[in-house]
């Protein structure tokens, strides 16, 4: 089953930018858009040869990926704070799910594969990127997970680190929702023995003054006004990211425990780790 859009009884803060917002968000755009389809472009090029040398395996191109989020924040100002660092075992990351900013936040870190659902492949633009950079496409429901699990081997074996959402939506940004384990079944493998999976929180700090839910992107919240918003405010916050020790799959005695305990590493890092702890009206 497919997971439901999480929404809010709070509607978010309306935003206006005013003319000085306007134009931080204009530069800021014209910057970040060059750096990403700049590089994106390189991406490609080098892809060409990477292919026939490395087949399925990329070993140059997500540092291109890695530079392009790094220097995002830059040009946004937002500061990034990390704790601790993505280990090098085989396996997949999994993360809270908040906004769109994730993306930047947690390839930062370094080279990492996204699994998102089918249908982000024809979005205009977005699934034009989300192929170039190897992006993982599934289907989010149970009848798929013999797909799911083939899928996941063939990327694995090629030495790929994939990261996935098990909430299956994203929130505000002051919770963490409970976990799906349908992807954890993927897991299971008696093809690679040894899987680890590092659970990794992303907590987002709004700029001063500013509703705490400022950089969470929810229910039927428009992409376009929400990287207006971020592109155009003066004064930033921050997005702090810790990642945590892994977990290693065959000490779990399935899916829904190591869904259970991945989730409970996450919450044990978020300030407001669970919807009845976080308050609605920030």
């Amino acid at each position: 089953m497919s997971s439901p859009t999480w929404r809010s009884d709070v509607a978010p803060d309306v935003f206006r930018p005013g003319l000085l917002g306007w134009i931080l968000a204009a530069l800021r755009g014209a910057v970040l858009g060059a750096l990403v389809f700049g590089c994106f472009g390189i991406l490609m090029l080098v892809r060409l040869v990477e292919r026939p040398l490395f087949g399925s395996r990329r070993p140059w191109t997500p540092h291109i990926v890695v530079f392009v989020c790094r220097n995002a924040f830059r040009i946004l100002g937002i500061r990034l704070e990390v704790n601790g660092a993505p280990v090098n075992r085989p396996g997949v990351i999994v993360s809270n799910h908040s906004s769109w900013l994730d993306i930047f936040t947690l390839n930062a870190a370094g080279p990492l594969y996204f699994v998102a659902k089918a249908e982000v492949a024809s979005w205009p633009g977005i699934g034009w990127l989300a192929r170039g950079t190897g992006s993982v496409f599934v289907q989010r429901e149970r009848r798929e997970a013999g797909n799911q699990k083939t899928t996941f081997e063939e990327r694995l074996a090629a030495g790929h680190r994939i990261l996935f959402f098990p909430e299956g939506t994203s929130s505000d940004g002051r919770r963490v929702l409970p976990f799906k384990s349908t992807l954890f079944a993927a897991l299971f493998s008696n093809r690679l023995p040894e899987l680890w999976v590092q659970p990794v929180t992303v907590v987002y700090h709004a700029p001063e003054g500013a509703d705490p839910r400022y950089y969470g992107w929810w229910g039927d919240m428009d992409f376009g006004p929400h990287v207006v918003k971020t592109l155009g405010t003066r004064r930033q916050g921050k997005v702090e990211v810790t990642w945590h020790e892994p977990l290693l799959v065959t000490e779990f005695a399935g899916r829904k425990a190591l869904a259970a305990e991945a989730e409970a590493r996450v919450r044990s890092a978020h300030p407001l780790g669970s919807a009845e702890d976080a308050d609605e009206t920030g």
